[in-house]
C-alpha cells in the first residue's frame, strides 16, 4: 500500500516545520499567529494519523514499515525508521487530537501572557507532538528511547514555563531528575538488550527466560519513572505547577503513558518474562490504591488529578501484568479523553476562580453550568459509571486480573474503585454544590477556544467505549464482545455507592474525614524520606570530597612542597663562599671524570 508510506512523513514532519518556524524565525515573537501556525500543522498531523488508523480498520493485518541502517556496532547496524501497525494506530490519534485540543485551548488560557512567551509555548508543544510521534512510530526500542529523551526535554521546559515561579523551577528540576534516574534502568536495559541478542528489536530470539526477566525488570524502572508508579511517583504532583494545558497534555493523556506504550510496544519480551509480570502487576495494584488515597484527601484539585492519574496508570500497569495488554492498553486510550476532559475543566475551574482550592470554590453549577456538565462527563467516566468510555475500560481491566486468578490484587483494585468514585464525586460536590466560599470571585464560563475542546473531548469520552471496543480489539489481533459480568456489575454498584457516600459527606462543603491517615498523606513521608536520604548522601559525599581533597590532593601538594625545602636546605650547604672549597670540589670532579674513563675503556673498549 504505496500511499500509506508519506504519512509517517507528513504526522512527523508538520510538527517539526512548526517547531522551526516558530523557534527559529521573528514568528516566535508574535504569539497569536505562532499559535495558528502550530495548530494548523497540528491538524495537518492528526489528519494523517486518522488516515492511517482508519486504514489500519480496513486491514488489521496491515503492517507498512521503513527502516534505513544508521550506526554500525561490531557486526549489527541499528536501524531508524517508523513502523505502522495496529498497535502504533491507535496511540497516534491519541497524541494528535488531545494535542490539538489542548493548543486550541491554550490560546485563551493563555491570552494574559506576553507575545513572547506564548510564541516559546507553543514551540514546546510542537517539539512535544513531534518527539511523541517519534516514539510512538519507532520500529525498534533504541529509536523509541531517544523518543523517550525528547519527551523528558519537553516536559522539562513546559512545567517549567513559568520559570519566574521558585515553585515551578523546582517542580520542573525534580520531574527532569526523577524521571531520568529512572531512565538509567531503561537505557542498562537496552545495553544488555543489545549485548545479548544483537538487536534493539523486541522479539525474543533466542534470549532465555533469566535473559528476559533482567532486560524487561531493567525495562520496567524507567516505565515505573516516566509513569509515575510508586515508589518514583513523587515528581508528577509537583508538576502541577506547569500551566493547566501541560498538565492535560503530558501528565495526564500523553507522556505518562508512554511508559504503558513501551511494554505493548515490547510486549514479546514482556509476555516471556513471568517475573517481571508478576513485578508489574503488585505495582500496578499498589499504585491504584495508594494513588486513590492519596488523590482522596486533596485540596488542590489538579494536585488530586496528578494522583488520580498515578491511580489510573497503576490499572494500567496491573492489567499488563496480568496478561491483559489489550486491556491495559484500551484503558490507556479512553483515560486519555476523559483525564484531558478533567484537567482541562480543572483549568476552566481555576481560570474563572484564580485559585486551585477546592475548599475556596462551590456553587459553581450556577455560573459556569456547561463547564459543569463537561466535568461531570469527565468525572463519571473515571469513576466507572456505565455508559462512559471509563466504565468499559475499568471492566477489562478488572476483568483480566479476575481471569488470571489474582485476587488480592483484584482486591485492591476494586477497593481503588470505590476510592476513585469517592474522590470523584468529592470534587463534583465541592466545587460546584453549595454557595461559593469565595465571596469576591466572579466565576464565569471561558472563551470558545477553552470550550470547543472540552466538548470533543467529551462526546469521546461519551462514545469512545462502545464505538471502540470491538474494533481496537481487533487491530491488536483479539477478539472480543463487551457483555455484562457479575464483576463489572459490582463495580458498577459500588462506584454508585461510593459517590452517594461522597453526596452525604461533603453536600454541605469540605470536611475532613480520617484525620490522622489524612494528615499522614498530606505530610508527604516519601517526599521527606526521598530528600532526608538525598542529603544525607550529600552531606556524605561533600565530607568524602573535603577528607580527598585535605588529605589526598593538599595533603600530595604539601608533600611536594617539604621535599623541594629539604633539598633546598641540603643544597645550600653546597655553597660555603670558600675559594679552596671550591677548588678541591673542582680537582675532585675532575680526578672523578678521568678515573671514569679509565674504567670505562679498560672495560668495553679494549674488548672492542
Amino acid at each position: 500500500m504505496t500511499e500509506l508510506l508519506p504519512l509517517p512523513l507528513v504526522i512527523l514532519g508538520a510538527p517539526v516545520l512548526a517547531f522551526c518556524l516558530v523557534a527559529l524565525t521573528p514568528l516566535r515573537k508574535n504569539g497569536l499567529l505562532a499559535a495558528q501556525v502550530v495548530i494548523l500543522l497540528s491538524t495537518l498531523s492528526l489528519i494523517a494519523a486518522c488516515v492511517a488508523f482508519f486504514d489500519q480498520l480496513g486491514n488489521p493485518d496491515l503492517r507498512e514499515s521503513w527502516t534505513m541502517r544508521w550506526m554500525p556496532m561490531g557486526g549489527a547496524q541499528a536501524e531508524i525508521g517508523w513502523l505502522i501497525d495496529g498497535t502504533s494506530a491507535p496511540m497516534l490519534v491519541v497524541v494528535g487530537l488531545v494535542a490539538l485540543c489542548v493548543q486550541v485551548y491554550s490560546v485563551g488560557y493563555l491570552n494574559h501572557e506576553p507575545p513572547h512567551a506564548i510564541g516559546r509555548y507553543f514551540a514546546w508543544q510542537a517539539l512535544f507532538v513531534f518527539s511523541m510521534q517519534s516514539l510512538v512510530l519507532a520500529p525498534n526500542l533504541l529509536q523509541l528511547f531517544m523518543g523517550w529523551e525528547l519527551v523528558g526535554l519537553c516536559s522539562y521546559l513546559l512545567i517549567g514555563f513559568w520559570w519566574r515561579k521558585p515553585e515551578a523551577a523546582k517542580a520542573s528540576v525534580k520531574a527532569f531528575w526523577v524521571t531520568k534516574t529512572a531512565d538509567g534502568g531503561l537505557l542498562l536495559g537496552l545495553i544488555v538488550l543489545f549485548s545479548l541478542s544483537g538487536s534493539f528489536g523486541w522479539e525474543t530470539g533466542t534470549l532465555s527466560t533469566t535473559e528476559l526477566n533482567l532486560i524487561t525488570i531493567l525495562l520496567l524502572i524507567g516505565v515505573m519513572g516516566k509513569s509515575a508508579q510508586m515508589p518514583l511517583h513523587i515528581w508528577l504532583p509537583d508538576a502541577m505547577q506547569g500551566p493547566t494545558p501541560v498538565s492535560a497534555l503530558l501528565h495526564a493523556a500523553t507522556m505518562v503513558a508512554a511508559g504503558i506504550f513501551l511494554i505493548v510496544r515490547a510486549w514479546p519480551l514482556f509476555e516471556a518474562a513471568p517475573f517481571t509480570l508478576d513485578v508489574m502487576l503488585w505495582v500496578g495494584a499498589i499504585t491504584a490504591f495508594l494513588g486513590a488515597c492519596f488523590a482522596l484527601v486533596q485540596d488542590d484539585i489538579k494536585k488530586m488529578l496528578a494522583f488520580s492519574t498515578c491511580s489510573q496508570l497503576g490499572y494500567m500497569l496491573a492489567a499488563l501484568g496480568a496478561g491483559g495488554m489489550a486491556a491495559g492498553y484500551f484503558h490507556l486510550t479512553t483515560h486519555a479523553f476523559f483525564k484531558a476532559l478533567l484537567f482541562l475543566g480543572a483549568g476552566s475551574i481555576i481560570h474563572a476562580m484564580g485559585t486551585n482550592s477546592m475548599k475556596a470554590m462551590g456553587g459553581l453549577f450556577w455560573s459556569m453550568p456547561l463547564t459543569f456538565l463537561l466535568f461531570t462527563v469527565g468525572s463519571l467516566a473515571l469513576a466507572g459509571i456505565f455508559p462512559f468510555a471509563g466504565f468499559y475500560s475499568k471492566d477489562m481491566v478488572l476483568e483480566s486480573l479476575h481471569h488470571s486468578h489474582n485476587t488480592i490484587p483484584l482486591g485492591l483494585l476494586l477497593a481503588g474503585v470505590a476510592l476513585t468514585a469517592t474522590y470523584v464525586g468529592r470534587s463534583l460536590f465541592l466545587v460546584f454544590a453549595g454557595r461559593c466560599r469565595t465571596p469576591d470571585a466572579h466565576p464565569h464560563e471561558g472563551p470558545i477556544s477553552m470550550l470547543a475542546p472540552m466538548v470533543v473531548l467529551a462526546a469521546l469520552t461519551v462514545g469512545a467505549g462502545f464505538m471502540l471496543f470491538e474494533p481496537f480489539y481487533e487491530l491488536l489481533g483479539q477478539d472480543a464482545s463487551f457483555h455484562w459480568t457479575a464483576l463489572g456489575t459490582g463495580g458498577l454498584i459500588l462506584s454508585i455507592g461510593a459517590i452517594g457516600f461522597a453526596y452525604y459527606t461533603y453536600r454541605k462543603g469540605p470536611i475532613t474525614v480520617f484525620r490522622p491517615i489524612s494528615e499522614l498523606i498530606l505530610s508527604a513521608p516519601l517526599d521527606r524520606a526521598y530528600e532526608t536520604a538525598w542529603n544525607r548522601i550529600l552531606l556524605v559525599g561533600a565530607r568524602g570530597v573535603a577528607w580527598v581533597d585535605r588529605y589526598i590532593i593538599d595533603g600530595a601538594i604539601n608533600a611536594i612542597g617539604w621535599v623541594c625545602t629539604l633539598m633546598a636546605d641540603r643544597a645550600r650547604k653546597l655553597q660555603t663562599g670558600r675559594a679552596d672549597h671550591y677548588i678541591g670540589a673542582l680537582v675532585g670532579g675532575a680526578v672523578a671524570i678521568i678515573l671514569y674513563t679509565v674504567i670505562a675503556y679498560s672495560m668495553w673498549g679494549g674488548a672492542q
